[in-house]
């Protein structure tokens, strides 16, 4: 099956993606005349998100992956408009009989019951209490929860049973419910991890084009650091030969904002996944495409991508521990930073509740017996 794209179709802007590549479960596939896609004027069309209903039955998916920290987990959503180029969960999307590529992140499947759902499966006797991941697939904070609230919907359910939640996004909108998550958070029943890729913004704009960008992230960060939510930085995917010097420099401006913590997990590129991202490099960095492919192999066994698990997320060989041993080393610096940050804001706390105290016993030493008896009325 020929995967590659035809370049007489014209490639929309502001997607991650180049092209639709074949479901693998399919054996037919519908290709337009690569004239329907232009305008009067000869210029792409506008690729327009559509939002499709999806009338599922239960919202609580189960997985029994070893190398995956969480068994159950929530989305309103199939599909992702943030577009992310490497994204490893295009594949879901040929499931539900779509393409891995512009498909995933145009056509949409919103689960409007969502919160229904989740109160109906928390009720149950037979729900064991445990922590549910959100966005451990698609991210629920994509742009169409700005008007929909799902994420939001159910989150205020999660709240009201007290049942634990972690969550991972790549988008600003998440500090919108720092009500719902500090509620959740007096309980120690939140974590939430946000995912920098790169701090490089013109690479994130076509890396991941709908998502926020690496400043807004950084700001997401400080703004749940202050309101009092665990917050930890998730650099996932690293790109071996485009984006693992980041590492120092990612880790402290994370550190700086608030993260608490820190992890990361390699590039993956399963099924159709591999020729969309090779087309995003032929068309965005040409010239690092050989190297990303070649450290990418190093990893794999010399595959572009290896399932096994454990060795599918960090990769194996040489190269796999000198990426971990940067990011523990940058990790170890950040929380040393942040430890001499701590300690010399409660060294200031407590020179100025001594000061503090120091003035008011001035005050009284100062003051005859009828002054203190008013300054204590």
């Amino acid at each position: 099956m020929n995967t590659s794209p035809d370049p007489r179709i014209p490639i929309p802007s502001g997607r991650g993606a180049g092209f639709n590549p074949p479901n693998r479960f399919e054996s037919q596939r519908l290709e337009l005349e690569p004239d329907a896609l232009l305008d009067d004027d000869g210029q792409p069309l506008p690729l327009r998100t559509q939002f499709f209903r999806d009338d599922t039955q239960s919202i609580i998916s189960w997985n029994d992956s070893p190398d995956i920290p969480f068994d159950a987990g929530v989305s309103p959503y199939r599909g992702c408009e943030h577009g992310c180029a490497y994204c490893f969960a295009r594949p879901y999307h040929e499931y539900l009989g779509f393409s891995a590529g512009l498909d995933f992140e145009s056509k949409i499947m919103v689960k409007m019951r969502a919160a229904e759902l989740l109160r109906a499966e928390l009720s149950r006797k037979k729900w064991v209490p445990q922590a549910i991941a959100m966005s451990g697939v698609t991210d629920v904070y994509q742009p169409i929860e700005r008007r929909l609230g799902l994420t939001r919907e159910c989150l205020a359910v999660l709240a009201e049973f007290r049942n634990p939640v972690a969550l991972i996004t790549k988008n600003h909108l998440i500090t919108r419910d720092r009500d719902l998550l500090g509620e959740l958070a007096k309980y120690r029943a939140v974590s939430v991890a946000i995912s920098i890729t790169t701090l490089d913004g013109d690479l994130a704009k076509t890396l991941e084009p709908r998502a926020s960008s690496p400043i807004r992230r950084l700001a997401a960060i400080r703004e749940l650091s202050a309101a009092g939510i665990p917050v930890r930085v998730l650099m996932a995917p690293i790109i071996p030969g485009l984006t693992e010097h980041e590492i120092p420099a990612l880790l402290a401006a994370a550190a700086e904002a608030g993260a608490l913590g820190a992890n990361y997990t390699i590039l993956r590129l399963p099924h159709a996944v591999a020729p969309i991202f090779e087309n995003w490099l032929d068309r965005h960095a040409p010239g690092h495409k050989d190297k990303v492919l070649g450290r990418i192999r190093e990893l794999r066994g010399g595959k572009l991508y290896e399932a096994k698990w454990g060795a599918r997320m960090r990769g194996e060989g040489p190269l796999a521990a000198q990426i971990k041993a940067l990011f523990e080393v940058a990790k170890r610096s950040c929380a040393a930073a942040n430890s001499t940050r701590r300690n010399g804001a409660r060294a200031c706390a407590a020179k100025a509740r001594s000061r503090r105290r120091s003035r008011r016993s001035s005050r009284w030493r100062n003051a005859g017996p009828a002054s203190a008896r008013a300054a204590r009325g």
